[in-house]
């Protein structure tokens, strides 16, 4: 190509300040290798041709970003790769993910024989793009906080010190793909761990993150379905109990400590308790504990095991005002891939975890907007600026970047091939209008643990945007104007 394509979207409306713009997106990304370029990045459009969308009813926002992946790479390709996790990510919408240490060998900076190899799981990740190859969205990780993951001893902080940014503002960094959190995420981080962690984050910076969650027996949440099902339960207070342990630990050093997938009433109660006293905590949740209840279980069966469990349906609407005030920053995926034959197992030997990346938003949407609990721009929010902001920067402001942006008769022009900062510019084109059915066959993730198949939705990302450039595309060809136009 003489000019690089581009796809402009006219019509579209700013999620957070409802103007209505035009927006120019050049298509291909630099750099993006030829595997990646084989798989299929735009469902509709040929990358070689310019086009104009009517994009009236579509929403123009900054890139969702998960502080909460599993992408299995390495030591369990056959669940998910670093590839297909990622093209998941793009078509969900996302631009930005934190990816947990719970690989096999873990992500704990030490290179450790494995068969015939050696491999450091922390630099296999962080180096994972080599040899020309580029990914569809950007990733930082998540080292694990004790040694092999076995709970026992800390992970010194020399072995991933090395790999944090200078700066938390990762874009403004030539270290691609830092290490800017530390959780043992599977499990909680034990006693005997914990506080080697907390002296490591008080000297270096880094985010504690940890799964909120420890339990020797039971498969799901105690209750009337537990019994019903003849399986054996976990009580809501196991989460209590960490949860209160790490706002202790958050008090008593002043270290910012995050709280991954809240599930119950009583951890959102000491939550808001903790954040009305001033203690550095911040917290997520998961589309399924918006979205369903431990008496789903019987019905979906292993798609609905968990960890944390689903909890009761008065859990449920507790996490859901908890977003709604507040209390609850923002939303995270879990996104677990098991294969098919982990998730046959009965619920007592099947593997916790669901994948969600490509069905968050329009979970979330129905669960939380159509039923009334916040509307769409504090949805967004909770999906995009407030991951962001833990992550240690700051999600694209698009009404900044249309104050330097070019101006028509009608309305203004945001034209991402002649903006300031192109490299920093992460969006996402939402239809929150057309119906479609889930369809987990359908995915790009490898895996198709999902307990949301089938369900009839009206939300989805259409569009993603990483550095400039269009990352991934679904725009319908219904909506094409004219093509090979001139571009305004």
């Amino acid at each position: 190509m003489s000019e690089q394509s581009t796809i402009t979207l006219r019509g579209i409306r700013v999620w957070d300040t409802g103007e209505i713009i035009d927006v120019i997106i050049p298509q291909l990304r630099d750099g993006y290798a030829q595997e990646a370029q084989s798989a299929p990045i735009y469902e509709h459009v040929e990358r070689e041709q310019s086009v104009e969308i009517d994009a009236s009813g579509l929403t123009l926002a900054p890139g969702f970003e998960d502080p909460h992946v599993h992408f299995r790479d390495p030591g369990q390709r056959d669940k998910e790769t670093m590839q297909t996790g990622s093209l998941a990510a793009a078509f969900g919408g996302y631009t930005h993910v934190l990816i947990m240490p719970n690989t096999e060998p873990a992500m704990d900076g030490r290179t450790v024989q494995v068969g015939d190899q050696q491999i450091n799981a922390l630099e296999y990740v962080r180096q994972w793009e080599s040899n020309n190859y580029s990914l569809p969205v950007r990733y930082s990780v998540c080292v694990s906080a004790s040694l092999g993951r076995l709970s026992k001893s800390a992970t010194p902080a020399q072995y991933w010190q090395q790999y944090m940014p200078q700066s938390r503002d990762e874009r403004q960094l030539a270290l691609r793909h830092p290490v800017i959190a530390i959780s043992d995420d599977g499990s909680a981080i034990t006693d005997t761990v914990l506080p080697d962690t907390i002296a490591a984050a008080q000297r270096t910076g880094i985010l504690v993150v940890d799964h909120c969650e420890h339990h020797d027996t039971g498969v799901m949440n105690a209750g009337q379905t537990a019994n019903k099902l003849g399986v054996p339960g976990i009580d809501q207070r196991t989460e209590l109990k960490i949860v209160e342990r790490d706002i202790a630990a958050a008090r008593d050093s002043g270290v910012p400590v995050h709280l991954q997938h809240i599930s119950t009433a009583l951890a959102v109660e000491a939550i808001r308790q903790a954040k009305a006293q001033g203690i550095p905590i911040t917290c997520e949740t998961a589309p399924h504990y918006v979205a369903l209840c431990d008496e789903d279980v019987a019905q979906l069966g292993t798609a609905a095991k968990m960890n944390p469990p689903l909890r009761s349906a008065q859990d449920r609407t507790a996490i859901r005002a908890a977003l709604a005030d507040g209390t609850i920053d923002m939303i995270a995926t879990d996104h677990a891939p098991h294969t098919a034959q982990e998730k046959a197992q009965d619920l007592l030997h099947a593997p916790n975890g669901i994948i969600g990346l490509e069905t968050a938003f329009a979970v979330c949407y129905q669960a939380l907007v159509d039923a009334g609990w916040m509307d769409e721009q504090a949805l967004i929010h909770a999906m995009s600026v407030a991951p962001a902001q833990l992550m240690g920067h700051q999600a694209t402001d698009i009404a900044a970047l249309l104050n330097t942006s070019a101006a028509c008769a009608t309305r203004r022009v945001l034209d991402l091939r002649h903006v300031e900062h192109p490299k920093a510019v992460d969006l996402v084109v939402l239809d929150t209008h057309t119906p479609w059915t889930i369809d987990a066959h359908s995915f790009h993730s490898k895996a198709r643990n999902c307990p949301f198949d089938g369900w009839q939705v009206h939300a989805r990302a259409v569009a993603t945007i990483i550095g400039s450039q269009l990352a991934s595309s679904r725009i319908s060809p219904t909506q094409q104007l004219m093509p090979n136009s001139t571009q305004a």
